[in-house]
């Protein structure tokens, strides 16, 4: 029997396997050895084809799809408030039927992950598991199991072969979705720490959000005068709700993510201005606009949203950062709901401030 591992992680094909794993030197949870079935390259991603066991398991096959919101123009990722909250770092997605894994098992390499840090390569390891029934062995939580073999693939049983799914090998949580690829009868979702649920994929979809640039109108553009306002705004339906549903194929789990704009912040870039108001929060109104357009003769007015400069550039322009935050929402699968941390996605420009002179605006 031969066994292949990355870091921690053992594996075996055979009913010996367990004195083989520890007398051999390999897969050992306190002296762990370089996987030399795993390529230097990681493999390709899968696209539901007979190869996808091979498929790199930092992909997900969740569709995500925008529901709602601006679709044109720039736009960026939303960055969470919370600086302790993160996505899930695994979860278990299903994979293959049995026709699938067995053709991948028996044509070709064979070459393919089990776990998001373990792969098996070469036919018979394959074939003695998941075709004659032999046991598997790997490491979860520090504990070597055995899970049992299957009979020809499960051919003619309605369901898939499901394995865990990683967002980041590099982190150590990711190996909470060790367990060697399993069976679950169609139509339900596998009772296992770190199974899917509709939560999952809303947290999935928060990293998809994509919200419009933040790139205000001012008036003066770019260059702006000492101790008189410069105007912030955005015309309407620049910033409507943002939707994104996340489904995850042959589960019946879904889950829609809604960004809601609640706020845009103005930060000058120095300590020598002011802000309208003074918060620096201007509202976000009803129809998606900020502020109000600047209009001939507002010179010397006050604006409802805007800056003041009290100190001129001396040929550093300062960086005036207008950041919107967005309130997050979601609801799934089976009536799920609640709400995740706030976002937020911010930009700069440049602004040059000059003495005062004469003004024509």
């Amino acid at each position: 029997m031969t066994t292949f591992s990355r870091r921690t992680v053992g594996w075996g094909a055979a009913v010996g396997a367990a004195a083989m794993l520890w007398t051999g030197g390999v897969a050992h949870a306190d002296a762990p050895t370089e996987d030399t079935t795993t390529p230097s390259t990681p493999p390709p991603s899968g696209n539901a084809n007979d190869q996808e066991v091979s498929a790199s398991v930092t992909s997900s096959r969740i569709k995500v799809t925008q529901e709602s919101g601006p679709t044109g123009g720039n736009s960026g990722t939303i960055s969470s408030t919370d600086a302790t909250w993160e996505p899930p770092p695994c979860w278990y997605e299903p994979v293959y039927t049995p026709e699938q894994l067995k053709k991948f098992s028996e044509t070709g390499v064979a070459l393919g992950y089990v776990s998001p840090h373990a792969s098996w390569g070469g036919q018979s390891l394959w074939q003695d598991h998941y075709r004659d029934g032999k046991d598997a062995y790997n490491y979860e939580d520090g504990s070597l199991i055995t899970r049992k073999g299957y009979d020809n693939y499960n051919l003619g049983k309605d369901g898939y072969f499901w394995r865990g799914v990683a967002r980041d090998l590099e982190d150590q949580d990711s190996y909470g979705c060790e367990r060697v690829m399993f069976w679950q009868d169609a139509g339900e979702i596998p009772d296992v720490p770190n199974a899917p649920t509709a939560e999952t994929l809303a947290d999935y979809a928060y990293d998809k959000v994509k919200v419009p640039d933040t790139k205000v109108e001012l008036k003066p553009k770019t260059k702006s005068t000492v101790n008189l306002p410069t105007w912030v705004w955005l015309d309407q339906g620049t910033f409507q709700d943002v939707k994104v549903r996340a489904e995850l194929p042959n589960t019946g789990l879904w889950a829609e993510t809604t960004a809601k704009p609640v706020a845009l912040h103005l930060e000058p870039g120095t300590d020598d201005a002011e802000t309208f108001p003074a918060s620096g929060d201007c509202q976000i109104n009803d129809d998606g606009s900020i502020g109000t357009p600047y209009t001939k003769g507002n010179a010397d007015k006050t604006p409802p949203c805007g800056v003041r400069y009290l100190r001129a550039t001396n040929g550093t322009p300062y960086q005036l950062s207008a950041s919107v935050t967005w309130q997050i929402s979601w609801e799934g699968s089976g009536g799920a709901n609640g709400d995740l941390p706030d976002g937020t996605f911010e930009t700069t420009q440049g602004m040059n401030v000059q003495e005062i002179q004469s003004i024509n605006r």
